[in-house]
């Protein structure tokens, strides 16, 4: 099976739908023939939407499929149908079907992305979404992200953690998140409303960059809490992995937020893979990487006594990675491994091709 992949976004450029398709233009071909035209710098994006739709009708003879990274290139998807009748397949993230702007929701939402042969959602609130908008709930399909286990296992000490974040953690329970700083995923909330209400044993290390920065400044400093929250910004990967490997517990707080939301949540996952339990929020796609029990605990959203409560009893008998990491793990390999979520999304890609069809 020969497919184009065709990314709008890609590393360098960081975040979930990046490390997502990064990850799927590195598993899916080990079992077909991939040809990757992505796009790597933010600046170049507009050009690129003009670009790809173009490049893909031009040498969709080529392939068998046309896999679209992101509903961003609604546009190539329309396109590609109208002239070739190629199939498309496009990943559907969340912010996808959400984002509050009237010319895409006319254009995307309700004209392009719905020309494609299938929908490949990252999370089932997804799916409830683009039902919601009119289109055929026939057309998705659930897929988790999924993680390398290997890459996110690490060998690391507290005095590697206490290097990257500047400070003694000795006696300390340190809770932490990693990832873009949007408001949606509830840091300052957190930071406002539970970090007050624990006890002065606990440490919030948030690791990442994003537009929720300053709020989340300003609820440390009008909380008094500059001793017991570190903001470390952008780090590599490497300092990432560590925070993982000596962490205690992940916390992934969203709130609800207009117009945005939680596709499914890589960095819960690749928490687990890690050894890292995750408390998160009972909603949109954390809903689907997260069970309850196996890999992490849910807890409704902005319920501050159930964050507060929960944290003190995952904690009463000793750090929650040495009575539940292990487990973690295991159900994350057992579920979230590329390995298994690639073959999964070449069997769907795979019944878009007509042959295969009427086979």
């Amino acid at each position: 099976m020969k497919i184009l992949f065709i990314s709008h976004t890609f590393p360098p450029t960081v975040g979930g739908v990046e490390t997502q398709n990064y990850e799927l233009s590195v598993w899916l071909p080990k079992y077909a023939e991939i040809t990757l035209l992505a796009n790597k710098k933010r600046w170049l994006l507009p050009f690129f939407l003009l670009y790809a739709p173009i490049k893909a009708v031009i040498t969709s003879s080529k392939y068998d499929v046309i896999l679209l990274g992101s509903g961003i290139l609604g546009n190539a998807c329309w396109l590609v149908k109208k002239i070739t009748k190629k199939p498309v397949v496009i990943v559907t993230h969340g912010l996808d079907l959400t984002w509050k702007n009237k010319f895409y929701q006319k254009l995307w939402v309700n004209n392009f992305i719905p020309t494609a042969d299938k929908l490949i959602a990252v999370g089932n609130e997804t799916i409830n979404e683009g039902v919601n908008r009119g289109i055929s709930k026939e057309k998705f399909v659930f897929i988790p992200n999924g993680v390398d286990t290997e890459k996110h296992l690490v060998q690391a000490t507290q005095n590697d953690l206490e290097k990257i974040i500047g400070k003694s953690i000795a006696d300390k329970k340190v809770l932490m998140t990693s990832g873009r700083l949007a408001k949606r995923k509830g840091v300052a909330w957190f930071v406002a409303n539970v970090m007050p209400k624990l006890d002065e044993t606990f440490l919030y290390v948030v690791a990442g960059a994003g537009p929720d920065k300053e709020n989340i400044q300003q609820a440390i400093k009008n909380n008094n809490l500059e001793n017991r929250v570190t903001m470390l910004g952008y780090i590599s990967d490497q300092d990432r992995n560590v925070l993982w490997a000596t962490a205690d517990l992940f916390v992934q707080p969203n709130i609800k937020i207009a117009g945005d939301m939680e596709g499914f949540g890589i960095s819960v996952i690749e928490a687990g893979a890690s050894r890292l339990p995750v408390l998160a929020s009972n909603m949109e796609g954390l809903k689907d990487a997260i069970k309850e029990g196996k890999n992490g605990f849910l807890i409704e959203s902005e319920n501050t006594d159930a964050y507060v409560q929960k944290i003190n009893e995952l904690f009463a008998t000793g750090s929650p990675r040495e009575t539940h990491g292990q487990a973690v793990r295991d159900f994350v390999i057992e579920n979230y491994q590329w390995k298994r979520i690639s073959q999964i999304y070449l069997s769907e890609i795979e019944k878009t091709i007509p042959d295969k069809l009427n086979s």
